[in-house]
């Protein structure tokens, strides 16, 4: 049986992008830059991010299903089942995105990050240095 885990929200995401269809499948495909607004209490964790820095943004995607197991990876009515965890599809059993984005600038508790393809709204659950190769770790 399953162990509940519980995530706090950190942020959310205020972008342009208002709907998923709207939304790019990855945010190197044409995807806006997005404020991610920090809720008060976790300012202090911004410490030290500056404009330039690449970070790597999860996302609790709140508009997925979490009971699909299986998808046609990219919407592709023409693409073989495919697992979700050999996937990036946002419909999983746990809806967490991953993305690498490069901050643009840093405004109080506000970072201007992108590009990024979650729409508006979306829970922001961790940020975290982006890892560059394993010595550079």
């Amino acid at each position: 049986m399953s162990e509940p885990i519980v995530l706090q929200v950190v942020g959310r995401l205020r972008s342009d992008l208002g709907a998923t269809d709207a939304a790019p499948h990855q945010g190197d495909e044409g995807a806006p830059d997005a404020w991610l607004v920090l809720e008060a209490g976790y300012a202090d964790a911004l410490a030290g991010v500056v404009a330039g820095d690449s970070l790597v943004v999860l996302t609790w995607l709140h508009q997925a299903r979490r009971d699909m197991l299986k998808v046609r990876p990219r919407g592709d009515p023409d693409a073989a089942w495919t697992g979700v965890f050999r996937t990036r599809s946002p419909h999983r059993p746990n809806p967490i995105g991953i993305h690498p984005v490069r901050v643009r600038a840093v405004d109080g508790r506000r970072l201007l990050i992108g590009p990024i393809e979650a729409i508006d709204g979306t829970p922001v659950v961790d940020i975290k240095v982006e890892l560059g190769p394993v010595g550079e770790r």
